[in-house]
Parts: C-alpha cells; structure tokens; sequence
C-alpha cells in the first residue's frame, strides 16, 4: 500500500515528512490509519478498536448503526433518575401542603380546609354539581401526614424500578389509569368518597405482579406483599376497598394493554408498538370516562340523599342512610 501524498508543500520542517497529515488536522503528520477507512488520524483522532484505531468518524457511524438496548416493553434500558416517580411524590407533598396551610386546616390536621373538600373525592358533588376533577385531584390529597408518608414511602419503593422498566410515558399512564380506575370503583360502589394515592399504587403493585410474569422474576415477595396489603385492606376499617381495588385491577389492565394484550414476553416484542401501546391507553382512558359520565348521570338523576343543596360544605343524610358523609372532614383513605 502506498502512503498517501502529503500536503502541497510538504513538511519541509519535519524529518518525518514522508508521512500524511491527518485527514482532520492536515498539519500533523502521522503513520496510523483507520482500520475502516484507511484515512490517517492523529493521535487525538484515534480511537482504539479491537484491531488498530478508528477514525472519529466511523465511530460515530458505527454507534449509530447499534440499536439501543430496549426493555420488554420497549423502553430505551436507561440509568437516569427515575424523575417521574420523583415528580408525583413531589405533587403529593405540595398538594398536601397546599391543604394544610388552606383556611380551616393545619400541616397536622389538614381534613378541616377548604381545599381539602374542594379535592376530595365526594360522588354526590361528582354527580349533582358535574366536579369531574375530583376523580383526579382526590389522588393526590391525603388524609393527615401518617397517610401521606405511608403512600409516599411505598411509591419511593415501588415506583423507580418500574419506571425504568416501563419507560416514563408509560409509567406515568400506568399510574394516572389506576388512580383513576381507583376513583371510578368508588363512583359507582362506595357513597362515602375517599382521597389519597393507595388506588394508584395498588395500580402499581398490579403492574408489578404482570411483569415479572413476563420477564421471570420470582413473584413470590410480590405476592407475599399485596397479599399483606390487601388482608390490611379488607381488616382496618376506614380504608376504601373499592378504591385498592379499581386501582389494582385497572393498573394490571393498563399494563397488559402496553404488553400487547399477552403475557408471552416472545409474542409481546413482536407485535407491540409504541402506537398500539397508545391506542391500548387511551382506550382504557376513554373507557373510565365514559363510565364516569354515565354514572354521574345516574346519580344525578337520584334524589338528594345528602340532603342540604346549597353547597359542599356540610352534607347530612335522611334517616336510615349509612353514616358516611356528616362533613367533609370524615372519608376514607384511599
């Protein structure tokens, strides 16, 4: 092989001037090629390879042609920070500041505030005065710091892992779908309302459980979990059953959504794509939605059991109702 002529001129100050320059820094002369392209690089140029060195330029062609190490869902495998989960334990805290320092509460006591039953889920205030919002932002009241900090702890736990798994986008609709399943399972079976995140992570532990199905983790801890979690459910009075379980049920739904509808991980690669993962999301979406309008419709449509129509402040029920709405201050944790 012959060298490659060097510069017009020469190097007439260097004794080496036999050699080419760099084809990125003509000035300097240099005896190494890339072992792709053949062009000389410099020492600066050079990048090892498994045999000699590679020019800059095909080793960014190269890391392009790589594909990127992707989850069973076909998320990009990522060392970030998990921000989202991060972020929703964020919005957890600052909601329940946010009631704690509204009129009427305190950061210990946040159930008497003003803004606390403006976000509490209330089905009567859904139904009869159209506050549809109250599916939502009940998620992310809590009842008191004890409530807060439980839930907070369990999505710090639970949350990071899957969202690396999951992906971001998916992890977030993971997590809206069940609080929201959560909600519509309280629209429709439980009078009392209720408020917190538990639907959300009950959603997540349902998640969980699909996934490591698909990918062959040993469920056994997992299982052993929400079993525990559920026993709590069921026993301590005051938490909303509908609630964990609208959000179990709709969390593992959403997931199998993203899955492709299977739980065969070879099947899953194959066949599932970012907009079927969509389409499968939004239909569960537009689902939980439409439910909500039609029960909301419903119970407008039913007398005013919580009697008092001049506003949400104080709810009383006829004689021989259930005792579950006196205030806003008494509702169950979610």
């Amino acid at each position: 092989m012959q060298p490659t002529q060097p510069p017009a001129g020469g190097y007439q100050d260097d004794p080496y001037g036999q050699f080419p320059g760099c084809y990125r820094h003509p000035d300097r002369p240099t005896g190494v090629r890339c072992v792709r392209c053949n062009r000389p690089i410099c020492g600066e140029c050079q990048h090892p390879a498994s045999v000699g060195f590679q020019c800059p330029d095909d080793v960014r062609a190269g890391n392009a042609a790589v594909r990127q190490p992707r989850t069973v869902l076909g998320a990009t495998v990522s060392t970030a920070p998990p921000l989202v989960s991060y972020g929703l334990i964020a919005l957890n805290v600052l909601a329940y500041v946010a009631t704690g320092l509204s009129t009427g509460g305190s950061l210990a006591d946040n159930r008497g505030s003003q803004l606390f039953g403006d976000w509490v889920l209330i089905p009567y205030q859904v139904g009869h005065h159209h506050e549809y919002y109250r599916l939502i932002s009940s998620a992310f009241t809590h009842i008191g710091p004890l409530h807060l900090v439980m839930n907070m702890l369990a999505l710090y736990l639970l949350g990071p892992g899957l969202e690396r798994l999951l992906g971001w986008w998916r992890f977030l609709s993971v997590y809206l779908i069940a609080a929201l399943g959560g909600s519509v399972a309280i629209l429709f079976f439980d009078d009392r309302g209720g408020a917190g995140a538990s639907g959300a992570i009950f959603g997540l532990f349902g998640a969980a459980l699909l996934l490591a199905r698909v990918v062959g983790f040993d469920a056994r801890p997992l299982i052993i979990t929400i079993g525990l979690n559920f026993i709590i459910t069921f026993s301590v009075p005051g938490i909303s059953k509908m609630a964990h379980l609208g959000g179990f049920f709709f969390g593992a739904l959403a997931t199998f959504a993203l899955l492709g509808w299977t739980l065969d991980r070879s099947a899953s690669r194959t066949r599932t794509t970012t907009k079927l993962q969509v389409a499968g999301v939004v239909g569960l979406l537009v689902f939980l939605l439409a439910a909500s309008a039609w029960r909301a419709s419903a119970i407008s449509k039913q007398p005013a059991i919580f009697g008092a129509p001049a506003g949400p402040s104080v709810l009383h029920q006829p004689p021989g109702y259930p005792q579950v709405w006196t205030d806003l201050g008494r509702t169950t944790r979610l």
